[in-house]
């Protein structure tokens, strides 16, 4: 069907919108996005990727025109929908984090298809890494633990003792340190919270009442901020490429991290190297190691 532009109205700069029903701002999620990374959009890409009707693909498009009156033009030689030159993105959506990640998972031949904007991909290459597997169904148990706020009985085989050990946990939360999925969770043995590697979980039996609740978790909850910058005994050339690198702004920038998961943290940084290390392989430091270092906790069995 032949491609029609839609009247364009005269009104205020692009801005979100704040109500209406979802499945239309869905939609108007996909045209900001395929506009902001593909350049181009017509009714088709609507209505393949929503199974909508044609008009209703022309209402959508009318809706993006008026919230965003400057950010597309129609090409009648193409006869499609093209971001302007002065495009700004409406939707938060369509930054460059939603993006990268939608390409990382297609790399990991994920399927994306309901979830991700994506038309067409640049060849992407991931850095292999070993697979990383746990039960199933101890996760499903230690997600029943978390929303009933209980605790579960494992069988958990640690790195300092040779035989598996039956624990009583009572998780709070999940978290990933790149590698690894933890359940971070207080030890009814040890009395204290601690990580605990998902698949080190042999079995899950009963349930019972949990021994802690997740707001008395004090390392989970404290916040450490991480002041990064190139390392010191780097050329000047060398540091103004690890200032690009991270972001940094006037030689350092700002991360924040629980402290419960500081040491993965340091560890993913290479922040644990000493600083003797050469500069070429540790090239970031931590500008306020001192204040850091108070917080920092033994690596979990």
């Amino acid at each position: 069907m032949r491609e029609r532009p839609v009247s364009r109205q005269s009104v205020s700069p692009p801005r979100a919108p704040s109500s209406g029903r979802w499945s239309q701002d869905r939609r108007l999620e996909f045209v900001d996005f395929r506009l902001r990374w593909d350049g181009r959009l017509n009714r088709s890409d609507l209505t393949d990727f929503f199974g909508i009707s044609v008009p209703q693909a022309s209402l959508d498009i009318a809706k993006y025109l008026e919230l965003a009156p400057g950010n597309l033009d129609y090409d009648r030689s193409s006869r499609v929908y093209v971001a302007s030159e002065s495009f700004r993105p409406l939707f938060p959506s369509s930054d460059a984090a939603r993006y990268l990640n939608d390409l990382l998972a297609t790399a990991a031949e994920l399927d994306t298809s309901e979830s991700s904007f994506l038309a067409w991909a640049p060849s992407v290459a991931t850095v292999p890494s070993p697979g990383r597997t746990f039960r199933v169904e101890v996760l499903v148990a230690l997600l029943r633990a978390m929303r009933e706020g209980t605790a579960v009985r494992v069988l958990y085989q640690s790195m300092t003792r040779p035989q598996p050990t039956a624990r009583a946990l009572s998780p709070h939360a999940l978290a990933h340190d790149g590698f690894r999925w933890h359940a971070r969770a207080y030890c009814h043995s040890r009395r204290q919270f601690r990580d605990f590697v998902i698949a080190r979980m042999l079995e899950v039996g009963g349930f019972e009442p949990a021994a802690a609740k997740p707001e008395d978790d004090h390392e989970w909850h404290t916040i450490v901020p991480l002041i990064l910058e190139p390392h010191p005994k780097l050329p000047a050339s060398h540091k103004r490429a690890i200032e690009l690198d991270y972001g940094m702004k006037d030689g350092e920038v700002e991360f924040r991290c629980r402290q419960a998961f500081l040491f993965y943290a340091l560890r993913h940084l290479r922040l644990d190297l000493d600083i003797a290390s050469k500069p070429e392989a540790q090239q970031i430091v931590l500008k306020n190691l001192r204040d850091v270092e108070q917080f920092v906790r033994p690596a979990p069995s």
